[in-house]
């Protein structure tokens, strides 16, 4: 069985709460879960000491039995001191896709051909 440590919503439509659970990687979201080990609100400031609740204890058994934390789930417990979390780095994040540096060079190829076109007319009226 795979484990994984996972947000579950609740609440009410647009006013999230999560509890971070310790369930099979086969169940649904906000179905069955093996334990509650701490809650999540975003809707609190994050400097909040309330927005995340952890049980540290449980947290650390269920690493060493083999539980894989979601992304979200491994920063609250790199925050709470319990998982070292590596940074992540994607150097090639603003780099535009292939198409938009098409489209920009083709805006350019316009721009240049329209100022050649604006400057052709007025050379031409200065020689006469």
């Amino acid at each position: 069985m795979a484990l994984s440590m996972r947000l579950s919503r609740g609440g009410s439509k647009k006013r999230p709460y999560y509890r971070i659970v310790v369930a099979d990687g086969r169940a649904p979201r906000d179905g069955k879960f093996i334990e509650k080990i701490g809650t999540y609100n975003p809707l609190l400031a994050k400097d909040s000491p309330e927005r995340v609740k952890l049980d540290g204890e449980r947290a650390k058994y269920w690493l060493s039995v083999g539980a894989q934390p979601t992304d979200r789930v491994a920063r609250f417990l790199d925050a709470a001191g319990v998982k070292e979390r590596a940074a992540r780095n994607n150097p090639n994040k603003a780099v535009p896709g292939e198409k938009a540096k098409e489209r920009a060079e083709e805006r350019a190829e316009k721009a240049k051909a329209a100022a050649e076109a604006a400057a052709a007319p007025a050379e031409e009226a200065a020689e006469a």
